[in-house]
């Protein structure tokens, strides 16, 4: 049996860290981002994060997806172990598995944040929902930007997966479907 190291590669490194930085970034510019106006000069109303349920959310899961990068970061990062070619084999299974449900978590959210937005920006006639962005035109700037550097850290983390997915097949043979490459002999 083949020993393998579950070593990242530097791009691989790179690319986790900026997108956990990115997912970071999301969370706080969405979470601590508040603006307070005086709406017909009595009634004062304050726009934060809660008001809209998926923002709620994009925090809870860009948190979560910024902790499993660093976990992966310091779990692959400082273990230095080799493992036999069948152990390696569940761990890259494993590891691809967990990379593609994050990356289409954090895909989901942000594009739910983003379409919630929208009727902020827009309004619905329809259902007399009045355009929130123009009392609160900061907040929604601030959003907005919140939601480029998630698009961004989506993108970032797709790029991860597919290192994931290179990492998993290369050790399966392109002739037959599914199959191991044999074991380098020393």
């Amino acid at each position: 049996m083949g020993i393998m190291n579950i070593t990242m590669s530097r791009k691989e490194i790179l690319f986790r860290i900026c997108a956990t930085v990115l997912l970071v970034l999301t969370s706080c510019l969405v979470g601590f981002g508040h603006q307070t106006k005086v709406l017909f000069g009595v009634i004062t109303k304050k726009a934060t994060f809660r008001d809209l349920n998926s923002l709620y959310v994009l925090v809870w899961i860009d948190t979560a997806a910024a902790a499993y990068n660093l976990m992966q970061l310091l779990f692959r990062g400082y273990f230095k172990k080799d493992l036999s070619r069948t152990s390696y084999l569940y761990l890259a299974w494993g590891f691809y598995i967990l990379d593609q449900g994050v990356v289409y978590m954090v895909f989901a959210a942000t594009s739910s944040a983003m379409q919630g937005s929208m009727l902020g920006v827009t309004g619905e006639k329809s259902f007399a929902w009045m355009k929130v962005c123009d009392k609160f035109t900061r907040f929604c700037f601030q959003i907005g930007g919140a939601l480029a550097c998630g698009y961004v850290a989506t993108v970032l983390m797709a790029i991860i997966s597919s290192m994931s997915a290179f990492n998993l097949f290369r050790l399966y043979s392109p002739k037959q479907f599914l199959r191991l490459k044999p074991s380098p002999r020393r």
